[in-house]
């Protein structure tokens, strides 16, 4: 070290220092992100998405819609909970979302209750989605899941991500598989995540072609929807059917077994049951309840650490619809 004088050296450090303190450092979620800032947001959540269920069923499913259809744009920033004003274009007006997301009513005043209970730019949007979700699939019977929190809320969203990245309801096999694929999901994740089809309801427009001309589907199952779903379109296209008709408000495996006797009530449900790839994983599930809630809850934990913004960036928003 000849020729480096002791103030050379103590000049070198400084700045070393002073680029470790100025260089961002990638936050990571944490299960205790809120133990001290907010411990009971857990408890909050829970019990404010426990009262929407029970006013309706309908609901926990919509809850666990709308984080999907949040992390698959963008990454699990809450976005999707961004609402059209003036200039500003969000992703509820995307083809996938419009008339249908549903539940945002429920995030505003679970955020509202976790805001008394914390300070107003405590928790994000986001979290609470994310913790929104899981409740949700435990209420309705489905497994628990651990998750992490430390999520900030995103200034921007995108309508254009949305109607190309969201799966559509008359997507093929190879379609579902690379969109997925696209998030670093494998194919039998994809399967996983779409037993979310194990509640909830899909609308008539989005199973009409389905009852009144598909190929795979079982005749007496396409009759008796007939009756709730008429042919001609802009004829009781907002009626509804469950997507799961054995246990609609009942989280299980029985959405597999559906598809095995070719009742999905979507294209894209029946397709993963129609001759191709991923017939084998349909009938693993469909005869083992525990795989199915097992590989489901993984997958779910991996889509919530989906592209998060953390640290500095982003926000918490005050109000989950507009940014601050």
């Amino acid at each position: 070290m000849a020729g480096i004088t002791k103030s050379t050296l103590c000049v070198g450090l400084l700045i070393m220092m002073m680029m470790a303190i100025s260089s961002p450092v990638s936050a990571q979620l944490s299960v205790s992100f809120y133990a001290n800032t907010c411990p009971s947001v857990f408890d909050t959540v829970r019990a404010a998405v426990r009262s929407a269920i029970n006013r309706e069923a309908r609901m926990g499913a919509s809850l666990l819609r709308l984080f999907f259809h949040d992390c698959f744009v963008n990454g699990c920033d809450g976005g999707v909970l961004l609402a059209d004003t003036g200039s500003f274009v969000g992703e509820q007006t995307a083809a996938p979302n419009q008339n249908s997301l549903r539940g945002f009513n429920v995030i505003d005043t679970i955020k509202a209750q976790v805001d008394r209970a914390c300070g107003r730019v405590v928790v994000s949007c986001a979290d609470i989605l994310a913790i929104a979700a899981r409740d949700s699939v435990v209420e309705l019977g489905g497994p628990s899941y651990s998750v992490p929190l430390g999520r900030r809320d995103a200034r921007t969203a995108s309508r254009d991500g949305a109607n190309s990245d969201l799966p559509g309801f008359f997507d093929d096999l190879n379609r579902l598989i690379q969109l997925f694929s696209n998030k670093g999901f494998t194919a039998r994740e994809m399967v996983a995540l779409s037993g979310a089809h194990t509640i909830g309801q899909a609308r008539c427009d989005k199973f009409r072609g389905r009852i009144y001309g598909g190929t795979n589907i079982d005749a007496a199952f396409a009759t008796s929807l007939q009756a709730t779903c008429p042919r001609d379109p802009g004829n009781g296209d907002g009626n509804l059917a469950p997507l799961d008709p054995q246990s609609p408000n009942r989280f299980g495996n029985n959405y597999y077994q559906a598809l095995l006797n070719r009742r999905g009530l979507l294209s894209s449900d029946q397709v993963l049951f129609n001759g191709g790839s991923t017939d084998s994983i349909v009938t693993t599930y469909s005869n083992d309840a525990n795989a199915f809630s097992t590989d489901f809850a993984n997958a779910m934990v991996k889509m919530g650490n989906l592209s998060p913004l953390t640290g500095t960036q982003g926000e918490i928003r005050t109000n989950c619809a507009r940014i601050n």
